[in-house]
């Protein structure tokens, strides 16, 4: 089939189809691990939540390196910078993360869903980085803490 002139391109990114797919897939199936255990003890911030910052910050650190290698094909001193675009990643997150902390009469509650969130963001810039191998140790971590953690905390 010949497709018209006029139809854009489905995929115009200098990384491979694969390639993104498996990085956006890595970032929610470790997010989904962090919100497993969320799920499990019933906080507002699980499974779904976890699974989708994660995804959201891999497909935005993708963005980010995608858009710095079409700046740098039209500059000879490239002007753009990825790590503005990581900056505003982890300033979202940490907004979603701040939402879900609250105070109830003398105890706070909600940090960990709040520091579990910000963890799966950071998974999810890895993953999107291509840095596979950092962001399954990061989530074998992250789930010891939660998880494991939790049983002997006092």
């Amino acid at each position: 089939m010949v497709v018209p002139d006029w139809v854009p391109e489905l995929w115009t990114a200098n990384i491979a189809p694969e390639e993104a797919l498996l990085r956006l897939i890595v970032a929610l199936v470790l997010c989904a691990l962090l919100g497993f255990e969320r799920e499990l003890i019933g906080r507002a911030a699980g499974l779904r939540t976890h699974m989708l910052v994660g995804l959201a910050a891999a497909l935005l650190t993708i963005m980010a390196f995608e858009m710095f290698d079409w700046v740098r094909s039209l500059e000879e001193r490239p002007t753009a910078d990825p790590l503005r675009l990581l900056e505003a990643i982890t300033a979202g997150v940490a907004f979603l993360a701040a939402g879900s902390i609250f105070r109830e009469k003398d105890r706070v509650k909600g940090l960990t869903t709040g520091g579990g969130l910000w963890m799966a963001g950071a998974i999810g810039i890895a993953a999107g980085q291509g840095l596979i191998g950092l962001a399954i140790m990061a989530t074998v971590l992250g789930v010891i803490v939660i998880a494991v953690l939790r049983r002997i905390e006092i």
